[in-house]
């Protein structure tokens, strides 16, 4: 007799990226109360079981659902592309994105956090870590529990910077935003979704809180995470203030450990390199935000030696004004190319190393490689059906080349996050998408204007 199941998910091709990193040919697997039962043979997976629901089929392709290790859900979903593409770093966060970030409502941060949700499930992306530039929790993780991503995330938190009045804080009142958060926010959505100990990081932070961080997510168990090194002026200021740079302070007052995952990190010396080695931490990589910002990663970035000093390199998409999309699937094949060509060396990040940092080596920077970024008996459903029907996927003669280099989001059919449908053929399934563009519409035209900061299109709209 057949065991019954929620769903039997079939494709042409499985690529479960497990330990021996198989690829099935005319695969299924078995899929019950969000966990994967079986992974195998469709003839073997069908003789076993009855399923509610038989999903994909001969045209498909199935793969973990990836991770994104980065990204601003709120402040730049809804101000997409506004801000000026030819301004530095500097120039890009303090003058434009602050003030951006400062005007939202609660309502539009709710809103905002769902665009960036159904932008990264409809191209395949499952799971994501936030960059702590959230203010309205509460609603944000209403909003993200209607739409069935799973995702970490924690609110705007810093001691430093004496402005935009609204993101103002001094140390006590920053430590018990993050205790609050932590004790408020530990599971939510059956676990999908959950606060960390986050911090905006650079150089706005006093060393109290940067310890009272660190010592929170200690205590709860999650992870800690903050902005690094993507351009001279962290290094510079450390420097200035405590003699030397960013990631020997953080090692000497006892934040590094092998639960922090840094974002950015390109303006690093060896010897830094030797301490994040050493301690475990992880580094999400922002490729395109390093290119658009012009962070200098082609000539000075050291992902290549991260990754040879056993440092786990995930990758992250950013904010929407830094790389302009959340499709992780264009940010891998940025991965798979960039070093290529910066050390003239081929063999620099081949298309399956990149495809293992965005879907094992985010799931490892988030905690949950035990959980989620393959494949396998035990392992959440989250999962994704590629359909190949597309000029972009044929002919398919090598999945993995044709994920990296060939494919993106716009292929992504069908998704499934704790074993629940979220994506069907190509449409979400938590509301109409239609009306909801258009709130986004509207909310984005308010909160520019609410900004006061000026239209910086080059081009005149007649």
């Amino acid at each position: 007799m057949k065991e019954k199941i929620d769903y039997l998910v079939k494709a042409w091709q499985v690529v479960t990226m497990n330990e021996t990193r198989d690829v099935i040919h005319n695969g299924a697997i078995a899929v019950n109360n969000g966990i994967i039962l079986d992974v195998g043979k469709t003839d073997r997976i069908e003789a076993l079981y009855e399923p509610k629901e038989v999903l994909g089929g001969s045209r498909f392709v199935l793969t973990p659902g990836m991770v994104n290790s980065h990204i601003h859900i709120t402040g730049e979903p809804l101000t997409r592309g506004y801000v000026p593409d030819d301004i530095d770093f500097a120039q890009n966060v303090f003058e434009w994105l602050c003030p951006l970030y400062s005007v939202y409502t609660a309502e539009e941060e709710k809103l905002s956090g769902q665009l960036a949700a159904v932008e990264m499930l409809k191209s395949g992306t499952t799971t994501f870590l936030e960059a702590g530039t959230c203010r309205f929790l509460e609603e944000i993780f209403e909003g993200l529990e209607e739409v069935g991503i799973r995702g970490r995330l924690g609110r705007w938190a810093w001691d430093l910077p004496p402005e935009p009045e609204v993101y103002k804080q001094n140390t006590d009142e920053a430590i018990e935003f993050l205790h609050t958060q932590l004790d408020t926010y530990k599971n939510i959505a059956n676990g999908r979704l959950a606060a960390w100990s986050i911090l905006v990081g650079h150089n706005t932070c006093s060393d109290p809180l940067w310890k009272a961080a660190r010592e929170l997510a200690t205590e709860f168990g999650t992870g800690m995470s903050f902005h690094m090194s993507p351009a001279k002026l962290d290094p510079e200021s450390f420097v200035e203030e405590f003699g030397h740079r960013p990631m020997i302070h953080l090692q000497e007052i006892g934040v590094l450990d092998k639960d922090v995952v840094m974002t950015h990190v390109v303006h690093v010396d060896d010897q830094e390199l030797k301490v994040l080695a050493d301690s475990g931490v992880h580094v999400a990589h922002c490729p395109t935000t390093a290119l658009k910002v012009a962070y200098g990663v082609t000539q000075i970035g050291k992902m290549p030696e991260m990754m040879m000093s056993g440092i786990n390199v995930a990758i992250g998409t950013d904010g929407n004004n830094a790389s302009n999309y959340s499709d992780l699937m264009r940010a891998t094949y940025l991965v798979a190319g960039i070093f290529k060509d910066a050390r003239q060396d081929p063999q620099m990040f081949p298309a399956e190393m990149a495809y293992e940092m965005a879907t094992l080596g985010g799931a490892r920077a988030m905690q949950m490689e035990e959980e989620i970024g393959s494949i396998e008996i035990g392992k959440k459903a989250d999962v994704v059906l590629h359909d190949t029907d597309r000029p972009e996927w044929r002919p398919l003669l090598n999945v993995m080349n044709q994920l990296v280099w060939s494919a993106d989001g716009r292929g992504v059919h069908t998704v499934l996050v704790d074993g629940r449908k979220v994506v069907e053929d190509g449409r979400i399934t938590a509301f109409d998408e239609e009306r909801f563009y258009s709130l986004c519409q509207e909310a984005g035209e308010r909160i520019v204007e609410r900004s006061g900061l000026p239209d910086k299109a080059k081009y005149p709209m007649l």
